[in-house]
Order: C-alpha cells, then structure tokens, then sequence
C-alpha cells in the first residue's frame, strides 16, 4: 500500500519527471489552458496553484523562487503581473481539471487543464495572424503577364 509516500511517479526517472511538471507549468502559464493525460493533470494542479500563491505574494524574493521554479522570466512575471492580479480575491482553486475522454491510440484517459477565469485570447499566442497582402510571387506573375 502507498500510505504517505510522496507523489505520483509517473513512470519516469526525478530528473524527467521534474522537467516535465516544468515545462507543462511553463505552458499552462502562456496558454492557460492545456491538454494532457489525466493523471499528470492531477500531478499539475497544486503544483500550478502553489505558483499562483506564489506570484500573489510581491516581492522580490518570490519573483526569484518563481523564475528558478520555472526557468523562464516571461512565465514568471506573467504570474506576477498578470495572474496574480487576476485571482487577487481568490484564496485557492485556481485551476479546474475537465475530463475529455480517451486518446485513440493507447485509450488513456485524456483531460483539459485550464485556469479558472482564463483569458481565451491566450490560447492564440503562437499562431501567426494571415496576411491580407498578396505573395510577391503572385504580384510578379501578374505584372508579367
């Protein structure tokens, strides 16, 4: 029986297993919304939460824990400036576990972690918005002809 014992090993070594809980942290922080198996969702929630509590305590000393937990200024200050600002009136729960069914290929259980008043535009941080202008190559075939 597991009584007491630590946490959620995840079947992988500390050293992978603490990379993973990191960069998962890194992109719910930009995205605030992620898609992943049930049980590292399960793993994430406190560890997002602590980091949200983190961030609502200012000062200096938490901006260095919160840049050394993550590993990355732009993910720390958005928890400081942004998220922490957010969720100033709230004293806990900052992130909701949806379950989303089972993945096709090895049916593992799948599940959407997201922060509870999330900005929907976060999502679309990556994507490039489309051009209206024309290719050049097309603007040279059309000159040409």
């Amino acid at each position: 029986m597991r009584h007491k014992l630590g946490h959620k090993k995840l079947n992988r070594t500390s050293e992978h297993r603490k990379a993973l809980i990191k960069n998962m942290l890194n992109s719910l922080i930009k995205y605030e919304q992620i898609t992943t198996t049930l049980p590292k969702a399960k793993v994430l929630k406190p560890q997002a939460d602590k980091i949200i509590t983190l961030g609502k305590k200012e000062s200096l000393q938490n901006t260095k824990i919160l840049i050394s937990k993550l590993q990355n200024t732009k993910s720390a200050s958005k928890v400081v400036k942004t998220l922490s600002k957010r969720y100033e009136k709230r004293k806990g729960g900052y992130t909701r576990i949806i379950k989303s069914g089972f993945r096709y290929g090895d049916n593992a259980p799948m599940a959407v972690i997201e922060f509870v008043d999330r900005d929907i535009e976060a999502k679309k941080v990556d994507r490039k918005k489309k051009d209206t202008t024309k290719n050049p190559k097309e603007e040279k075939k059309v000159a040409t002809a």
